[in-house]
């Protein structure tokens, strides 16, 4: 079977990672996962894309919201509330026992990789689940009323200020872990998927690491990337709204622009056939697919046209 390296976000990524997982044996497949969204609270270190593709490949996620664990329940929160604390970034009781033991082996020394291994396994995660680096990467959104952390731009502002750029604290410092050097450089590896993830807040940080864009560039297996745009809108999350308030127009085919040279092919669903006639020379190669993924059987099937992709570009 072919092995491959996967680089996702949090939800739309997490749902073609599951799809890999149920198609390749556990050691051919290896997630790279966005720490950009990370941050503190309640003295916890919370990994919101890290924990999606968990719960999403042990099928422990909720399926209702895109977050989070199913069957949560919100005993701690509701007190949190009732003492006059912040509630605004909810953690159920089932997450935040992950949360609490992730601090735990932090403390310890434990470095995030190894923290993110331990937990998965617990799961019952049998492929291997990579946090992008083991040092510390903060996504501030630049916007119109001024920075804010992401997930105060994301949670607490929902969305709503108007974006006007990006930047990644600690992606000029940080290096990809061990285990992120050995995946990518691995002689067994035979291709590179940009799982359907935001371009800018989840991808974007990977890329901002020189250590992860150099390995990229310098690969000698094929890189495909899924756009997360389909029909001129965002399959969920904000990645239309920043596209249209950064760049204009919507469109799958701005997101292969966006990776440019660093992808050798860009998989559109198959409602963006017209864009096929848009292409430039310099634009990657377009492939149209089914990308909605409503159902388990959806990502299973989106991740075979991906591996049949890769096999055609090798």
């Amino acid at each position: 079977m072919p092995r491959i390296v996967a680089l996702c976000g949090g939800v739309g990524g997490a749902k073609l990672a599951y799809g890999f997982a149920r198609v390749l044996p556990p050691d051919d497949l290896t997630v790279i996962v966005n720490t950009g969204d990370d941050f503190e609270h309640f003295g916890l270190r919370i990994c919101p894309d890290v924990d999606t593709v968990m719960y999403t490949l042990s099928d422990r996620d909720n399926r209702d919201t895109g977050w989070g664990r199913a069957a949560e329940t919100w005993a701690v929160m509701d007190e949190v509330g009732r003492l006059g604390g912040e509630t605004w970034f909810k953690l159920g009781d089932k997450d935040l026992a992950l949360h609490l033991l992730r601090r735990q082996l932090l403390d310890g020394g434990a470095r995030l990789s190894e923290v993110t291994r331990q937990l998965a396994a617990r799961l019952g995660v049998q492929s291997a689940v990579l946090p992008m680096s083991d040092e510390p990467v903060r996504t501030i959104v630049e916007t119109a009323e001024g920075d804010l952390a992401f997930q105060d731009y994301f949670v607490r502002r929902r969305c709503e200020p108007q974006v006007t750029g990006f930047r990644f604290e600690g992606a000029t410092q940080a290096r990809p872990s061990p285990e992120v050097e050995a995946a990518l450089s691995d002689p067994g590896l035979h291709g590179i998927v940009i799982c359907p993830s935001n371009p800018y807040v989840s991808v974007g940080p990977i890329l901002a690491i020189d250590g992860i864009r150099k390995r990229l560039e310098r690969a000698s297996v094929p890189i495909i990337a899924v756009s997360p745009i389909v029909a001129g809108r965002a399959i969920k999350g904000p990645a239309a709204k920043m596209m249209a308030e950064l760049s204009g127009p919507v469109s799958a085919l701005l997101v292969a622009r966006l990776y440019g040279k660093l992808i050798d092919a860009m998989v559109l669903d198959e409602q963006d056939h017209a864009l096929l006639g848009e292409r430039c020379d310099d634009d990657p190669r377009l492939f149209l697919a089914p990308t909605v993924m409503r159902t388990s059987d959806d990502r299973i099937a989106l991740a075979r046209d991906c591996l049949r992709l890769l096999e055609e570009l090798r």
